[in-house]
């Protein structure tokens, strides 16, 4: 069964094409909610509202294609919710997830306080594009913002990230 069969029975109810769905999508939400928090527990936690919030209202959405997109929206919203619940106390763990740690510690941990500089906005965006990997496009659709404005946003972002890691040994 393909993926916009799966979508289709899942916004018609099918459970098990809806745990299948997000089978398929677990590792990415919990990467997504991992940015945002930089703990574990409070990923999974925001992992387990998206599913949850997703499930109950999984029936409102319209068209199948933006299963995905809907998702990630979802993910992004309750991560926003969770941090602003948390009085915005983002715990920084000693030894980033495995899969942002590919590159030396030192690095990742450089690169991570250079995010913080930037305004929430500009940091999710770059999050998603590049550490999620999210076309613009998806971007422009999760966030409701014109892809041109989506563009923007990364380029003066990365603009900031340079100026803020030049001091950094990332470039030496």
């Amino acid at each position: 069964m393909n993926t916009t069969e799966l979508e289709e029975k899942a916004i018609a109810g099918d459970e098990d094409s809806f745990t299948a769905l997000i089978e398929g999508m677990q590792e990415r939400l919990y990467r997504m909610a991992y940015s945002y928090v930089r703990n574990k527990d409070d990923a999974l936690e925001i992992v387990q509202e998206t599913v949850y919030k997703a499930y109950i209202s999984v029936h409102k959405l319209q068209q199948p294609q933006y299963f995905k997109t809907w998702l990630t929206k979802i993910a992004v919203n309750c991560a926003l919710d969770f941090i602003r619940k948390s009085k915005k106390i983002v715990y920084m763990e000693k030894n980033p997830e495995g899969s942002y740690a590919s590159e030396p510690i030192e690095d990742v941990i450089d690169l991570q306080e250079a995010l913080r500089v930037l305004d929430k906005r500009s940091r999710m965006i770059i999050v998603m594009r590049y550490f999620e990997d999210l076309p613009i496009k998806e971007i422009a659709g999760v966030l409701d913002m014109p892809e041109s404005s989506v563009k923007t946003v990364i380029y003066r972002g990365l603009g900031k990230l340079k100026i803020n890691m030049k001091g950094s040994e990332y470039f030496g």
